[in-house]
């Protein structure tokens, strides 16, 4: 069948029931106001797959087969009550029930933090197996695809550049995209010892949201040294942002003190000076949503030279351009509206406005982990690079090591809200580890063939997302 040519009628008989989708994000694809089992159920009824019952009989087999807790129930729960990896899970269920001949998953594991991410690509990769069905697996991680799939396409700007079986793609490239996607995150970053005093000590910090008896923060303590870049490293709701929040003005701490160049911060924003907000930035993990579509990127970067400076005319132009040079786009970009640049090209000029104000310390807040792995090499390194020029610190929050291991001088790890490990990065990265940062350590996909059954067979405790 040339399903191009078929008329609409045959391609919605398809579509849910022959062939069907794992979207990136399962949070945006469940109906929030329906329960999991109705949604999970509906296309295997409405194609006429199987009646209600049998439906839910085998979405509950689903369930089991792909790990998730209380298969029996889960189903009755809305989609806000279960977590992102079992979200994602559930939207696998969702694909299988209807018994299709082909499931595309479009970047199913992207959104998730590395440790759920494996539980979910072996619950996809079982559940494949057992169940015989075609799989299209759209990813831009090389090292995730060697885990799940027997053969690999490259495309770039449209056209297929390299086919093969994945033994031959990861092991013996022929081209040199994919070589360059094959050997990406090669950064050799040496470890810089602190030599002046602290440009950031957090000390003692607990913090809780309004409204809450809980502390979602406990008794954190950190160092950050000028020049140099502290990864604080955990899985979703292990505390990372909130640390951030709290050292930002964002959330006043219940406990503790923020100290900054010398001084005291004052621990909500309102108390800050100018000056305090000018020394410590921010660049944020999603560039669209950071930047206003309306404005110019000579506008968006001349702002903090206006507000902080006083810049104006010629020698505010002057300065925009010296800044767009220093991140690598150059001329021709100053006008130019964020809707007309790329991913990497956007969290660029998010980089140069952070930059216009001279801070002392730049909190980076998941800046790469919803860019292309090539693209994102490319920030790091110019992260790097500016460090070296500017000499400024950075607070690099993340979820992924690989990360950390190429930027990092010293190294966080968080989990529930505590920090359970903490020193220079060659201390904390050697062993012997805590339960929690062998978990992190082991869950880096590595683009080797097997890698995935050798990590879960090894595993010394379970994700939070599990």
């Amino acid at each position: 069948r040339d399903i191009l040519k078929a008329p609409l009628r045959d391609v919605r008989r398809l579509r849910g029931g022959e062939v069907t989708y794992v979207s990136q994000s399962a949070a945006a694809s469940f109906n929030p106001a329906k329960q999991i089992m109705e949604q999970v159920t509906e296309a295997a009824i409405r194609h006429g797959k199987f009646s209600r019952r049998e439906a839910e009989a085998r979405a509950v087999d689903l369930f089991t087969r792909l790990g998730l807790p209380d298969p029996e129930n889960i189903g009755h729960r809305y989609p806000h009550q279960v977590s992102g990896g079992q979200l994602q899970r559930c939207m696998t269920a969702l694909a299988l029930c209807p018994e299709p001949d082909l499931v595309v998953f479009d970047e199913p594991t992207t959104a998730l933090d590395v440790t759920t991410q494996i539980d979910v690509l072996a619950a996809i990769k079982d559940a494949i197996r057992e169940t015989g069905v075609a799989a299209l697996y759209i990813t831009h991680d090389l090292a995730v695809v060697a885990q799940v799939s027997d053969h690999i396409m490259v495309l770039r700007h449209g056209d297929m550049i390299e086919y093969g079986t994945t033994d031959q793609i990861i092991n013996a490239p022929k081209d040199e995209y994919t070589q360059a996607l094959v050997s990406v995150r090669s950064i050799d970053h040496e470890e810089k010892r602190p030599t002046d005093d602290p440009v950031l000590s957090v000390k003692n910090v607990a913090a809780r949201y309004q409204g809450t008896k809980f502390d979602v923060l406990h008794d954190v303590t950190v160092d950050l040294h000028p020049g140099q870049t502290l990864a604080v490293v955990g899985e979703s709701g292990s505390g990372k942002s909130t640390l951030a929040r709290v050292i930002t003005g964002l959330l006043p701490p219940r406990e503790g003190e923020i100290h900054f160049a010398g001084r005291t911060l004052s621990a909500a924003l309102a108390g800050r000076s100018r000056e305090d907000l000018r020394e410590l930035q921010m660049i944020y993990q999603m560039a669209d949503v950071a930047m206003n579509p309306r404005q110019t990127v000579g506008t968006i970067i001349g702002r903090p030279l206006e507000f902080y400076f006083g810049l104006r005319g010629r020698e505010k132009q002057t300065r925009i351009q010296e800044l767009l040079d220093e991140i690598e786009l150059g001329e021709g970009f100053q006008d130019r509206y964020p809707a007309e640049l790329s991913g990497g090209q956007k969290q660029r000029v998010c980089i140069a406005r952070a930059l216009a104000a001279k801070p002392k310390m730049i909190i980076c807040d998941e800046v790469t982990s919803a860019l292309d792995p090539l693209v994102a090499d490319g920030i790091l390194k110019l992260l790097l690079n500016l460090q070296k020029i500017e000499d400024v610190a950075y607070l690099f929050i993340t979820h992924d090591l690989a990360t950390v291991r190429a930027i990092a001088d010293s190294i966080a790890v968080m989990y529930q809200g505590k920090v359970v490990r903490y020193g220079p990065k060659s201390q904390v990265l050697a062993p012997p580890f805590d339960d929690y940062t062998d978990l992190l350590l082991s869950s880096v996909p590595e683009m080797k063939l097997g890698w995935l059954e050798e990590v879960i067979a090894h595993r010394k405790m379970e994700s939070a997302g599990h």
